[in-house]
């Protein structure tokens, strides 16, 4: 079964937090891998999936930082990640994979935002490489040792309308970070379609997620002056956009998508605020473009991220 990209009356909402929608849900014995898992949204969808728990592997850029901020954590191990260097993510996953373990939930949840230009690897542009290609690259090398029955959950954002720049994806001729972030964003969600049609014969479906507006390091890239004009913040650096959310809040989408038992059989399908979002352009704010949801773009997205890392683990398929 297939999803249709409308909600489902979850029962939670925008203000639910990843604690919430883990009520009854028991992770015993199950293992799951949060890239970026020691800061931000990603910290507290450590605490809530070890408090429900499960074993927590969080591969780290900063791995000291990782285990410094999750060490009071039970159930949490760290590793070294940097998605951003592929040899970095060939070696997290053959470290994995020569544990023997079998992994029942991937979240790819580590991301960089509105950076200035910067290039890695063979000169791609980083957003593109960070938040897409190196998760790509991920998956399909843990590939052996997801499990039948696994969720792996994209943390997209509410900025991929932008789409794919298919003429200049790594912006070679004219670097702007918001339309970057925007491209890498709309990457997510496609990944997340086109690995849930490769998967489900498997047994492994994919999701993609958009988890609001939240205050966290992500924005570490951004002058507190800009904050400010927006309506994000006030001088102080605190809040006042009603529509942000706290960590907890921010974290819940990606853990329902990860556990609820709502979503059995179902897939390839974007949220946001705890339910599966409505198509964008509806009368309502928020949904999920048209672009980002079609299978032509994200069969065309596989094939060029493919080509570009080296890595595809359905191939031969």
């Amino acid at each position: 079964m297939t999803t249709p990209q409308h909600t489902i009356g979850s029962g939670f909402g925008p203000r639910s937090t990843a604690t919430d929608v883990l009520s009854g849900i028991s992770l015993s014995g199950s293992t799951t891998i949060v890239t970026g898992g020691y800061s931000g949204l990603g910290l507290e969808t450590t605490r809530a999936l070890a408090g429900a728990g499960a074993h927590v592997v969080v591969p780290a850029r900063r791995r000291a930082a990782a285990q410094e901020a999750t060490a009071g954590i039970d159930g949490v191990e760290t590793d070294d990640l940097d998605l951003s260097d592929l040899e970095s993510v060939r070696g997290f996953a053959d470290r994995f994979l020569a544990s023997g373990r079998t992994v029942d939930i991937v979240i790819n949840n580590a991301g960089v935002m509105a950076c200035p230009e910067t290039r890695v690897g063979p000169g791609w542009e980083a957003q593109f490489a960070t938040n897409h290609l190196g998760h790509y690259a991920l998956i399909n090398r843990l590939w052996p040792a997801i499990a039948p029955g696994a969720r792996v959950i994209a943390v997209s954002s509410g900025a991929h309308g932008g789409g794919m720049h298919w003429d200049d994806v790594q912006f070679e001729h004219g670097y702007d970070r918001w339309q970057a972030y925007g491209q890498a964003k709309a990457a997510n969600v496609l990944f997340a379609v086109q690995l849930d049609t490769l998967g489900r014969g498997a047994g492994v479906r994919a999701f993609a997620l958009h988890p609001g507006s939240i205050l966290t390091p992500l924005q570490r890239h951004l002058a507190q002056a800009d904050m400010v004009d927006a309506g994000w913040i006030d001088e102080k650096g605190s809040p006042i956009d009603p529509a942000f959310k706290t960590p907890a809040q921010g974290a819940a989408t990606q853990v329902w998508a990860a556990t609820s038992p709502q979503l059995a059989g179902m897939g390839g399908v974007y949220c946001e605020d705890c339910d599966i979002a409505e198509p964008a352009g509806d009368g309502s704010e928020g949904g999920v473009h048209a672009h980002a949801t079609d299978p032509e773009q994200a069969a065309r997205l596989w094939a060029l991220s493919a080509h570009l890392t080296g890595v595809d683990a359905f191939a031969a398929a």
